[in-house]
Parts: C-alpha cells; structure tokens; sequence
C-alpha cells in the first residue's frame, strides 16, 4: 500500500464535505423562509405559558392572530396588564388602564360547617358529584371541593383545604378563567386584585331558606346596602352584589353583615373566603 492509497480517500472525501457544504450554503441562502419581524416580536414579549386561555393554541397561536386577525393585545389573559400594555405598543395602538384580575371562591361553608343531604363517594371530581342532587351540600351554590379548578389551573395556583374548600393563592393565580369554566356550581369568579371587601356567598335562594342550608348564606336582607356610604352594593336576585368601581374598602358592610358573609381581605393576604 502506497501513500497515496491514504491520502487519495482523504483527499476526496474532503472535496465532497466541501461541496456539501457549499450547496447547502446556497440552499439556505435562496430557499430558507424568511420569518415575520413582528410575529417574532409578539413571541418574544408574550409570557411563553402556552395555557390557552387567550382562545388560541398557546402563545403562537395568539401572535400569529396579533399579526393575520389583528387580535385584542390584551387577550393574554396570563400575561396580565404588562404584557397587554407591551403588545399594545407593539402593535402602535392605546391600551386603556386595566385591573389585574385575581380568582375568587365566594364560598365559606366548608365540611364542619355546611349543611350536607348526603355522604359522596364516587369519583373525586365536582362535575361528577353535581349531578347528584347539585352535589352532597344542602347548598347547592357552593364550593364541592374535589378539586376540579385545581387540576384545571396550570399555575399551580389553587389547592383544597382540610375543611374541603377551594384556597387562590392570589400570588400564583395569573387570571387564566380556567378554574372558573372548571367549577360546576360557578362559585369562582374573577375580582380586581385591588379589592378588598368580597361577598362570599353565591347562594340565590331567598332568606330563609338561604339561612336553613348554611349558616353563613346570604340572606338578602339589605343591611349592607343601606349602610353603604358609596352606594356600591345591591341586592339583586337575592344576593348581594358589589360594584367594585365604586366600593371605597371602607368595610363597613363587613362591620354590619349579620351573617358574615361579607368579608374583608387586607393586603398581603390571599383572595380566599375563610372559614369563620
């Protein structure tokens, strides 16, 4: 075997990496696909959770609709007001100032205190234990606690507690609606994350019969909306409803409750009904 029985292979062998390479330097160069600016943009700035709660197919899907379908910059409901107000620049329109929004079970009754027709045992989900009677609480407006809207947030955000209740932790909670589309009694909602005075209740029937199946219902009575300085609380349909827009946090509905089913969160604590 010569020299150049080694040296031959070699040699030909790097010749044809060579124009491998060149050839797929060209091929990039004419046929790679050039990619939008400001699709890369919209990327770049949303949060990346890709939970779907903007409607879209995670956060691809919503940029890619920011650029075709001129989507509403503040549907990243994840993202919260900041992200809304830097897509907004992006795409050079106005965003008006926005509350963030925080999840809220509007529920106390927990299994030491709630009135109960019967003991479950099935599957561990609120949608199968609704169809039950409304669930095993006499109460059928409020919080199951099997844990639907926990395994439906994707942040981790919810937990049950001892006493079988629903627990935000405003902290992790980033406004997706997921726990709320999860609960079959809808006694999650979204509240401003400013707020501070909350009706923890959702129970529609009248007095009465509200006070017979928890303790802590509602009973419409009116005494919180009478004393109201800011006239921001209402009856209506039996529950007492607040206009957040309007409510100072003065307390003073919670002060003349007598059912305490108004309650007070001050700051630092979680956005969460607690069991009196």
């Amino acid at each position: 075997m010569t020299i150049l029985h080694v040296v031959i292979p070699f040699v030909a062998l790097g010749l044809l990496g060579a124009a491998f390479a060149i050839l797929l330097s060209v091929s990039y160069r004419f046929l790679a696909v050039k990619g939008d600016p400001k699709l890369e943009l919209f990327i770049s700035i949303l949060p990346g959770l890709n939970c779907g709660a903007c409607g879209h197919t995670g956060c691809l899907g919503f940029a890619e609709a920011l650029v075709k379908e001129g989507a509403d910059p503040s549907g990243c409901l994840a993202g919260g007001a900041a992200v809304a107000a830097r897509l907004a620049e992006a795409v050079g329109v106005a965003m008006q100032a926005q509350d963030e929004l925080v999840a809220f079970v509007a529920c106390r009754a927990g299994r030491k205190t709630a009135k109960r027709k019967y003991d479950y045992v099935g599957v561990n989900n609120c949608q199968a234990a609704s169809l039950l009677f409304g669930g095993d609480k006499c109460c059928h407006y409020g919080c199951i606690g099997l844990g639907s809207c926990v395994r439906a947030c994707p942040f981790d955000a919810i937990t049950i507690t001892e006493e079988g209740l629903a627990v935000v932790n405003s902290a992790k909670c980033r406004a997706c609606r997921k726990c709320v589309k999860a609960c079959p009694t809808k006694v999650i909602s979204m509240v401003p994350k400013r707020q501070t005075v909350f009706v923890a209740c959702k129970n529609l029937d009248k007095g009465r019969r509200a006070k017979e199946v928890c303790a802590m219902a509602c009973i419409a009575c009116r005494i919180c909306e009478k004393n109201c300085p800011a006239d921001a609380i209402a009856v209506v349909n039996n529950l007492a409803v607040i206009d957040y827009t309007k409510c100072t946090r003065c307390g003073i509905c919670v002060e003349k409750c007598p059912q305490k089913s108004l309650i007070l969160i001050t700051a630092g604590e979680t956005v969460e009904a607690p069991v009196a």
